[in-house]
């Protein structure tokens, strides 16, 4: 069992500070558009500890979550397509060497009907998520998905159709034209690709059994430029509790957001995973990495303002209602998981990874009244495309003004979504 601290002593540092100081510097968060945080506030309050002092970050990100974006968490269905993967991450459960692990391919009729169950039942947008591959065969095979998703998921409410955020690793930049090309609506096409740390010891310590070079950390930045150039809403992320991981890492985390200007980020916890190559470093206690994952995502709000931020399945992995804490902490978005059954046990990425019996219709109405008890509400039949992006290239927001709808609910957002 590992722990991620900051290199300095916290007795001697400014991770301590009185509670009249934090106020001030949580309400001078709030406000500053862009952040005006300097790296070690941003240390301090990744640290934060005291129950009382992480309440003032939450309700401090909470706040500017709301005022910056809207009341909605968006609905992402998540759609595991495929656990077969050409990268052997040591950090995974379906590297390339676990050959514990069943793989599978879901048919293009299961993705496609994944996808348009989600339109049916008011989701704005899907995932395709699966394991890294370059070959022609699996990139055209997720172009006729693309296209048939486009085509059968349009609706009054998603004239276009749903929205496509893309999870499929690192690709040339021919490939990510080709899959926004097929996708039929490149206003709302996204690719998620977390660079999962900006401290390149800690990269090659994830990716790179010893003796071997499988993975770069500047291709991996390179990839994000490449998805920029190709239009994407460009989304990353990193893992929190890393072996050997410090706040001043963190704080460079998000600090490395800003400079790639991101529109959206998926973050979690480090969590181990059985038959992976990192399995015997262990992972942090599990109530203080679950604070710790609250914090960078607080913080990150605080620093990124109008983006996206997606409250990770991880989170839940820990707590029952790790997703729901998410969304307290800064998140607007969550991905239920719409991957059949079946197939589901074949895609863990980690241990304990939660959801792996639920049924979608289950899911999807459970998941709601959770949401609305921390004070949110689920946008139905909205794409959620990121604030951040929409002002980028000039596009109105999404929904129209909050005054407009009335306690009467979900179906006044249904009937106003745009």
């Amino acid at each position: 069992m590992h722990n991620t601290v900051s290199k300095k002593d916290p007795q001697e540092s400014t991770l301590i500070m009185e509670r009249t100081q934090l106020a001030e510097l949580l309400a001078k968060a709030e406000k500053a558009e862009p952040s005006e945080l300097t790296d070690q506030e941003i240390v301090a309050l990744l640290g934060l500890t005291d129950p009382e002092d992480c309440r003032m970050l939450k309700d401090a990100a909470f706040r500017r979550t709301t005022a910056l974006m809207d009341p909605y968490v968006y609905y992402r269905g998540l759609i595991e397509l495929s656990n077969i993967c050409t990268a052997n991450c040591r950090y995974c459960g379906i590297r390339k060497a676990n050959h514990d692990v069943k793989r599978y391919t879901m048919t293009k009729e299961e993705i496609v009907e994944a996808a348009v169950w989600a339109a049916d039942n008011g989701y704005g947008s899907v995932c395709l998520q699966a394991g890294e591959r370059r070959d022609e065969k699996f990139i055209e095979f997720i172009c006729e998905c693309l296209r048939e998703i486009h085509l059968r998921t349009k609706r009054p409410m998603l004239p276009k159709g749903v929205g496509v955020t893309l999870s499929l690793g690192d690709q040339r930049e021919e490939t990510y034209r080709r899959w926004a090309k097929a996708c039929g609506n490149p206003e709302s096409i996204r690719y998620l690709a977390r660079f999962e740390t900006s401290n390149p010891e800690l990269f090659n310590l994830l990716h790179s059994t010893p003796g071997t070079n499988e993975k770069n950390l500047e291709h991996r930045f390179e990839c994000l430029r490449s998805l920029r150039r190709a239009g994407y809403q460009l989304g990353t992320g990193v893992m929190i509790g890393i072996p050997g991981q410090t706040l001043e890492d963190l704080c460079r985390d998000i600090r490395t957001f800003q400079q790639l200007d991101v529109d959206m980020i998926g973050m979690g916890p480090y969590l181990k995973c059985e038959g992976n190559d990192l399995e015997s470093l262990g992972q942090m206690e599990p109530k203080a990495l679950l604070q710790l994952a609250l914090n960078m995502i607080a913080v990150t709000r605080l620093v990124m303002g109008p983006i996206n931020i997606a409250a990770a399945t991880a989170l839940q992995a820990i707590r029952d209602d790790g997703r729901e804490m998410g969304v307290e902490y800064g998140c607007n978005v969550v991905m239920p998981n719409l991957s059949p059954q079946r197939f589901r046990k074949g895609y863990q990425l980690y241990d304990n990874k939660p959801c792996l019996d639920d049924e979608p219709t289950h899911c999807a109405s459970c998941l709601e009244r959770r949401i609305e008890s921390r004070g949110r509400l689920v946008g139905w039949n909205m794409s959620g495309s990121s604030r951040r992006f929409l002002r980028r290239v000039g596009r109105p927001d999404e929904v129209r003004p909050i005054k407009e709808f009335t306690a009467e609910g979900k179906r006044l957002i249904r009937l106003h979504s745009v």
